[in-house]
């Protein structure tokens, strides 16, 4: 399944477990690099995007909780099934004249949306 994002800065309290959790959310680790103390670089794509998201250390002076993201998907049922199915806490589908909604946060509370609309079908 498509997710389509454009390069986003995700701020977060702990690293480690925010790149685990994106892990077991599906998105793929490109890139973990420490340049130096204080700056970390950790690159991860969602399933099916050209594009990423940026977590670390020294990357964005956002306070974390506070990101929110928007991803549209091919079938947001199955995108539900697929968090849950990782374990992470997802809302029931919300359906909305522009669109079908899920809802869920990563573990320093920044939100996410996975949008499924009839009129692009693949995502």
């Amino acid at each position: 399944m498509d997710w389509k994002i454009e390069l986003i800065p995700v701020p977060v309290t702990d690293v480690d477990r925010a790149k685990a959790f994106y892990e077991r959310v599906g998105f793929n680790a490109d890139h973990d690099h420490t340049v130096h103390e204080g700056l970390r670089f950790v690159q991860l794509t969602p399933p099916g995007s050209a594009c990423s998201v940026v977590i670390g250390e020294g990357i964005t002076k956002k306070t974390p909780g506070t990101q929110e993201i928007q991803v549209v998907v091919a079938d947001v049922e199955a995108a539900r099934t697929q968090l849950l199915d990782a374990g992470v806490e997802a809302s029931e589908v919300d359906v909305q004249p522009w669109g079908n909604f899920v809802y869920f946060r990563d573990p320093d509370g920044n939100s996410w949306s996975l949008q499924a609309i009839e009129s692009r079908p693949n995502g």
